[in-house]
């Protein structure tokens, strides 16, 4: 019986082993003159997303990008915006997804730095070669409140994505590479006593520094000996404020043609978050701030328990393309809790147009309950209760 348990076996595993993988493809991965193996999803959750090669190489600077920017929102939509601008000419279809390999942790860390004067060169001891930072170098003299007003820090993270292609059936090569460059819209600092300052930073002053900052990025870039011949698209994004209870937005873009070392344009991307409900809200786009505070109202009239209601709507061009609204209430047991979501999606079919994506997250004091999503142009919303 042993014997035959073992012969069993090693049948099972030679099976296992000759078996073929449906759910991936492999392939070879060239970089830095050097050949690895990889393995690509052959299917896709989404024509939004791209697929990612495998096994999954995270980025030399992962997490730094948590670490610079002021809140979790702004951290989600500097990565999707920066995939977002990144469809445009790199298709989903055509390229796979894999974290930037060519900026690492140290690299972006002293690049966020400030450029030293001369004097501070002398007296840190460190060599110009080494002297990258790319926001403004700060005077010695003066008050610490005088010297940050005066030279403000603007490039706050650096976000790298790569893109790569396929070049037969079964090699893939980079093919593009995409940088984020995320900016302040506040400078914070202290003064000698400790007290917390803070120092808006006007749009015009925004861009202007961006786009210096571009630049000289751009041509760092040209100077790694894997980046030379890569097309390179570079993404301006205005940072919020730390107490934004939505996040900033991208607002340049330039692509740079393989072997350019000069950035010849930029296209100004319209994009920009609004509160719901919020005066800006009301006063920019009231059309949807009345839809919205109608369907806030029915909710209220139709469940007497204490309901919060808040959107998040993303406007591309001046049209509402994504609304995400956070509904938190008490609920008494499941039976609410089933009879609620049913009732909020009817509102979503009727209360909101269908050229837009809605996503409504329905939480109690215990977490999650359910979620709705209305993808545009569906006929169907997708409604999951969580149980």
């Amino acid at each position: 019986m042993k014997k035959k348990f073992m012969i069993w076996m090693t049948l099972l595993l030679l099976l296992s082993a000759c078996a073929p993988k449906f759910g991936e493809e492999e392939v070879v991965q060239k970089k830095n003159d050097k050949e690895q193996k990889a393995v690509i999803p052959k299917y896709n959750i989404s024509d939004s997303y791209y697929r990612v090669v495998l096994p999954f190489q995270p980025s030399g600077a992962r997490g730094e990008v948590v670490e610079d920017l002021n809140t979790r929102l702004d951290v989600d939509e500097f990565e999707t915006g920066l995939m977002r601008i990144a469809q445009k000419r790199f298709s989903p279809e055509d390229y796979l997804f894999q974290e930037g390999q060519y900026l690492d942790k140290e690299t972006v860390q002293r690049w966020l730095q400030r450029k030293l004067t001369a004097e501070q060169l002398k007296k840190k001891k460190v060599k110009p070669s080494e002297n990258v930072g790319l926001n403004p170098p700060i005077s010695d003299k003066g008050t610490n409140e005088e010297k940050n007003k005066k030279s403000p820090i603007y490039l706050a993270s650096i976000l790298e994505h790569d893109y790569l292609m396929k070049i037969s059936d079964d090699k893939v090569k980079l093919g593009g590479v995409v940088i984020g460059l995320a900016l302040n819209s506040v400078h914070y600092y202290e003064t000698e006593e400790g007290y917390p300052r803070e120092e808006k930073i006007k749009d015009d002053v925004i861009e202007r520094e961006g786009k210096r900052i571009a630049a000289e990025v751009l041509s760092r870039l040209r100077g790694m000996k894997s980046l030379k011949e890569v097309p390179i698209t570079i993404a301006l994004y205005k940072q919020a404020p730390r107490a934004s209870v939505i996040p900033g937005h991208f607002f340049a873009v330039t692509h740079v043609d393989e072997g350019s070392s000069t950035i010849d344009d930029w296209e100004a991307i319209k994009e920009e978050y609004y509160l719901f409900p919020s005066d800006e809200a009301e006063e920019n786009h009231r059309d949807d701030w009345l839809k919205f505070n109608n369907f806030k109202s029915d909710i209220e009239e139709f469940f007497p328990n204490y309901t919060g209601v808040v959107g998040k709507g993303l406007y591309v061009n001046d049209q509402l393309q994504q609304l995400t609204i956070n509904i938190t209430m008490p609920f008494y047991g499941k039976a609410e809790v089933i009879g609620f979501t049913q009732y909020v999606t009817g509102l979503v079919m009727e209360k909101f147009p269908d050229y837009i994506n809605v996503s409504i997250y329905i939480t109690s004091t215990v977490g999650p309950e359910s979620v709705i999503v209305r993808q545009a142009k569906a006929d169907q919303p997708f409604v999951h209760i969580y149980q």
